[in-house]
């Protein structure tokens, strides 16, 4: 298992609004939930072993047009199993899923802010400083993807708004 770092880092989650949007984690108890569903083996090693408590996530609405950063979010709690794997009645269930040794890790996220406007993938893209962000990079489509400090204070600059 890698090593946590006690620096804070930054990730963007992606979420298509049909299915959970950044509205409906401002509507959840204490604006919180946990991240599940994720059935990717590089976004689960991120989610089980990288992000911390205390990290700062954007919030994507993608499959969506326009596709935006609508928001950010707070790890509140850090990676363990996503009991929706073992649940047959639910969407994420994986049969071949066990809870004795657990394939699929979540996180849990807390609401810290709504954009005013959301910035769309084409503001993004215009933006010199984020020239080098994975989610704009061809084929980079992993749902949960790393964010340098850099590219978060750009991002907080487009959208106009502080970072907290």
């Amino acid at each position: 298992m890698a090593t946590k770092s006690k620096q804070k880092q930054y990730w963007l989650f992606k979420s298509e609004p049909d299915v959970y949007s950044i509205d409906d984690l401002a509507n959840e108890k204490k604006k919180t939930t946990h991240w599940d569903g994720i059935r990717n083996y590089q976004a689960r090693n991120l989610l089980r072993d990288t992000i911390q408590v205390g990290d700062g996530v954007f919030f994507y609405h993608s499959r969506v047009e326009p596709m935006a950063v609508v928001g950010t979010m707070s790890v509140v709690k850090a990676g363990y199993p996503d009991h929706t794997a073992f649940d047959a009645d639910d969407p994420h269930y994986d049969a071949k899923s066990d809870p004795d040794s657990p394939t699929w890790y979540m996180v849990d996220v807390k609401l810290t802010q709504i954009f005013p406007q959301p910035i769309t993938r084409d503001q993004l893209r215009d933006c010199k400083a984020l020239a080098n962000m994975m989610l704009l990079k061809r084929g980079a489509r992993l749902s949960i993807q790393p964010v340098t400090a850099a590219e978060w204070k750009a991002i907080h600059k487009l959208a106009g708004v502080k970072e907290k």
